[in-house]
């Protein structure tokens, strides 16, 4: 089978990795270093996974930033392009998804066209009607970040859009499904074949179900933090509960990341015209936790001449070099308006300084300059300075 993949991100380069394991596959992006990286052998993203199998498996794999020569005789096309949240619109800026889609069509009116971005409830169904070319597919991806190849080595499940009452169409999603299963070592792996529009919504509110999750425990510490409550013992009793589990249950300050921040903000807008109140308060109640944390950092610079507040790290995960949206990024923004000085320990970033903010690339030099640490997650780096940490990382993971 010849596959495309439009997009060397996480998503479309975890995707490229699993399916040249046993088919030809040609990945595009308009980043030549990211190209050129792939093609020698090197993960241009971090994730442990994918660098090992880029540098010891066989794969029938190939990067370019020709579209044409990568579309022009694929059977499929995964689109897996950003689709950022847009607060102007309050809509997805789904624009590099139709530009990937166009490019296609173009050069290849034959391929099953399966967007992997993530997107608005409906607008695949859409898509079809506007571009006239009904072999489109959707199909969401459940991935974490450091950890994407991994999750589709072992897939919680497979979802593919489709439409169900056209024979063509349906057979394209199977087929689809069959080559994600194909590159999986995960065996019986639950496989859904719906229409396009409800797998959009699954995508949706799956990750705001965990923002919901986030969220929640956040507001439990926050509770015990104002109440002098022990935090851990309470999420412990709580979680003991098998209906509730252990899973995303340690507090941060604040969901962020590519996907979580967009997506439940997007699943918002689609509820224009329905009754809701849950899907709001979980995007404020992260806004809330970000100006409660902002709060206490500044109750601990109390009586402090010339403080300056450390943050140490700006990615959201452990093992990640991704900090787009965030939490901590708030934070700072917020400190920032109050006259606090702010400087950063972040070795992902190269040169002085990050968006007005000073970097500081040495630890021990930064742990100094720093009056408190602001650490969102804690390692082992930091236990020599643990006096000056401020972090509600209760459990050392993720």
């Amino acid at each position: 089978m010849k596959i495309a993949v439009a997009g060397l991100g996480y998503v479309g380069l975890s995707l490229a990795v699993l399916l040249s394991q046993k088919n030809c596959v040609i990945a595009f992006d308009v980043v030549e270093a990211k190209v050129d990286q792939v093609n020698q052998r090197v993960s241009p993203i971090q994730d442990k996974e994918i660098s090992e199998y880029l540098s010891s498996k066989k794969l029938d794999l190939t990067a370019t930033s020709s579209s044409e020569k990568a579309y022009r005789d694929a059977d499929y096309v995964i689109v897996a392009v950003p689709t950022n949240y847009d607060p102007a619109e309050d809509y997805f800026d789904t624009s590099l998804v139709e530009q990937a889609v166009s490019s296609v069509l173009a050069v290849n009116k034959k391929a099953f066209i399966v967007i992997k971005s993530t997107v608005p409830v409906g607008y695949t169904k859409d898509l079809r009607a506007k571009t006239k070319y009904p072999r489109i597919l959707f199909s969401p991806e459940f991935l974490r970040e450091s950890r994407a190849l991994y999750d589709n080595l072992y897939p919680s499940r497979i979802v593919v859009g489709t439409e169900l009452d056209d024979p063509d169409l349906q057979k394209g999603a199977e087929a689809f499904a069959s080559l994600l299963k194909d590159g999986a070592i995960k065996q019986d792996v639950p496989t859904l074949i719906i229409n396009s529009t409800e797998a959009e919504a699954v995508k949706l509110f799956a990750n705001t179900y965990l923002a919901l999750r986030v969220a929640y425990f956040n507001e439990l510490d926050t509770y015990a933090e104002v109440k002098g409550l022990d935090t851990e013992s309470i999420v412990a009793g709580v979680c003991l509960d098998p209906r509730i589990g252990g899973g995303y249950n340690n507090p941060s300050f604040g969901y962020g990341g590519y996907c979580l921040p967009k997506d439940t903000k997007q699943l918002r807008a689609n509820y224009k015209g329905v009754p809701q109140d849950l899907i709001s308060a979980i995007v404020e109640s992260n806004k809330t936790r970000k100006e409660f944390i902002a709060s206490e950092v500044m109750k601990r610079l109390e009586g402090k001449e010339n403080a300056v507040v450390g943050v140490y790290r700006l990615t959201m995960k452990a093992n990640s070099d991704n900090f787009r949206s965030s939490s901590i990024q708030d934070i700072m923004a917020e400190l920032r308006s109050k006259g606090v000085k702010v400087i950063v320990y972040e070795p992902t970033v190269k040169g002085a300084n990050f968006e007005g903010y000073p970097v500081v690339g040495d630890l021990k030099t930064f742990a100094k300059e720093s009056s408190v640490i602001l650490a969102n997650r804690i390692t082992e780096e930091l236990k020599p300075f643990e006096n000056k940490i401020y972090s509600r990382d209760l459990f050392g993971r993720d």
